[in-house]
């Protein structure tokens, strides 16, 4: 059994997971994964990112993926034709800015780096077409700052994509999530908000139309489970439970059942730290 050393970064998190052979699974999931360039190709061909690009389609120009980490999101924003400017404020060479600049000269992709936090964004009003950020409001020190910044920053008519962000039902969730969380306890960082936190966060800066997708409607908050992998995992687990595999196979096997399953799950579904994600826009 290892011992889990005294971590002062998120950078020495990353590596000691890495180097835990009973969380490659967990690395791989993360996109952890070295080398950087098959770990972005892999996000860039999941079907969490081809959900979001399904938001973005017909869309072209810059794009800003705030808390860019290592810079998966960017990779596949540049991979999909857009001008990107990625913020990450950590410096490092495996998950922060340098990491991202390695990727970018590997790949011959558009991407600019600056190191900046996501509450006082180094641009000009109305800037970008795209703001994308992947599993960042959540980590924000000022949700509300954060969230104008983004709305500042973004033109006339452009997108904002919050992914995957965590929700609690009520603040008593919090300890229990923080608890439950795989990388919590290494280093800190983790936070989850009250889903009225966020909308109400997203309006008061000015975006129109927010729409929330729950965590079983989208592909977004599924990964790494798409509809196929999930509904074999309940198969599985069901037919463990009630030994009629061929009946659940059955049942289950079609792909409108299924997802009607699933939203109406979606209704009975308190877990803490379940995750949402948010498409807003900048009216024109």
């Amino acid at each position: 059994m290892s011992v889990e050393p005294k971590i002062s970064t998120w950078e020495d998190a990353v590596v000691w997971l890495r180097a835990q052979p009973n969380q490659r699974q967990l690395v791989l999931d993360a996109f952890y994964d070295d080398p950087l360039v098959v770990a972005a190709t892999r996000y860039f061909d999941s079907c969490e990112w081809q959900a979001v690009s399904q938001f973005l389609r017909g869309r072209t120009g810059r794009a800003l993926d705030v808390g860019a980490g290592r810079g998966i999101a960017s990779y596949a924003l540049a991979r999909d034709g857009f001008t990107v400017t990625a913020l990450e404020p950590d410096p490092s060479a495996i998950v922060g800015a340098a990491a991202i600049r390695s990727l970018a000269a590997e790949a011959r992709l558009p991407i600019d780096v600056v190191e900046e936090f996501s509450e006082r964004l180094p641009f000009a009003n109305d800037v970008f077409d795209v703001v994308f950020a992947r599993a960042v409001l959540h980590h924000t020190r000022d949700l509300d700052s954060a969230c104008r910044e983004m709305y500042r920053v973004l033109r006339p008519g452009g997108i904002f994509i919050a992914a995957r962000e965590h929700v609690i039902s009520k603040e008593a969730d919090l300890e229990q999530f923080l608890d439950q969380h795989p990388l919590h306890h290494l280093y800190g960082g983790e936070h989850a908000f009250l889903l009225d936190r966020y909308i109400g966060a997203l309006n008061d800066a000015g975006f129109v139309s927010v729409e929330v997708l729950s965590p079983l409607k989208s592909p977004i908050n599924l990964f790494p489970y798409t509809i196929d992998s999930l509904r074999n995992a309940v198969i599985d687990r069901l037919s463990r439970k009630l030994p009629v595999g061929p009946f659940w196979r059955v049942a289950l096997g079609s792909n409108r059942i299924f997802k009607s399953l699933l939203s109406a799950a979606g209704h009975f579904d308190n877990r803490p730290g379940r995750l949402y994600s948010f498409v807003g826009y900048k009216a024109q």
